[in-house]
């Protein structure tokens, strides 16, 4: 853990199960308890449906819970990405514009901020072009531009890189940890990321704590260092430390 205060806690989980299905019969998420500090870059790791998604979802308040409780720190705003970003047929300009507006601002200002956003992720160029014209890797970058805008204090990313070619997922990686890196602004807290990951050389890049799922329970809950070293992790948990050899092997 990162030895942060208490006061810190943005977001926490208590307790939460998630079943899924018409007759919420599908555990998706089991007992789930952990607490998000400002500052934490989370990588959620784990095979394919063992609750990554559903967590991230939950987190954001997309799932009602089965069992549990979410509390949210008062003030905090969120952002959620997905891996296949989801672009109206508005100019891109536009597509970042709407969401400021939908969230109150004036849309003259909207615009503003949006050419801003836009600017941050190299983008200005394309700013008139139809969003759904651009390549996958541009368009995960508007959707960065578009979360950017709002100034979110948590962000929520679904394995934002896993569908793009090889150097779209550098550029998108590079715009995360520099908007990690990006100094809180007055009054307010450092950004916190949480982010699932298939890609582990990522999650050593970017995260400072990794939460490994299975079968939607947390059975690892670890400093990024310690993570990753065998020793510590197969004390913690084997079913982790499985995880990580198969997928480094």
């Amino acid at each position: 853990m990162t030895g942060m205060p208490m006061t810190d806690v943005v977001v926490s989980l208590d307790g939460v199960s998630v079943r899924l299905g018409s007759a919420a019969q599908v555990p998706a998420l089991t007992g789930v308890s952990l607490t998000l500090r400002a500052g934490e870059r989370v990588a959620l790791v784990g095979a394919n449906g063992s609750g990554k998604s559903t967590l991230l979802r939950s987190l954001h308040g997309l799932l009602p819970l089965s069992e549990g409780r979410l509390q949210v720190l008062p003030g905090v705003r969120m952002a959620m990405l997905f891996q296949r970003p989801h672009l109206l047929r508005l100019s891109v300009r536009r597509n970042v514009a709407l969401g400021l507006w939908l969230s109150g601002l004036p849309w003259q200002e909207a615009g503003v901020r949006a050419e801003q956003a836009l600017l941050r992720v190299g983008l200005d160029h394309l700013a008139s072009r139809n969003g759904r014209a651009l390549s996958g890797g541009q368009q995960q970058r508007v959707a960065l531009a578009r979360a950017w805008a709002l100034r979110p204090d948590v962000w929520l990313l679904d394995e934002p890189t896993a569908s793009l070619d090889p150097h779209a997922k550098r550029e998108v990686e590079a715009l995360i940890a520099a908007f990690g890196r990006e100094p809180a602004v007055p009054g307010g807290r450092p950004p916190t990321f949480v982010f699932a990951s298939h890609n582990l050389g990522q999650v050593k890049r970017l995260a400072s704590r990794v939460i490994y799922l299975e079968q939607g329970r947390v059975l690892a809950d670890l400093p990024v260092a310690d993570f990753f070293n065998q020793e510590v992790l197969a004390a913690c948990s084997p079913q982790a430390s499985d995880f990580v050899k198969g997928e480094t092997t």
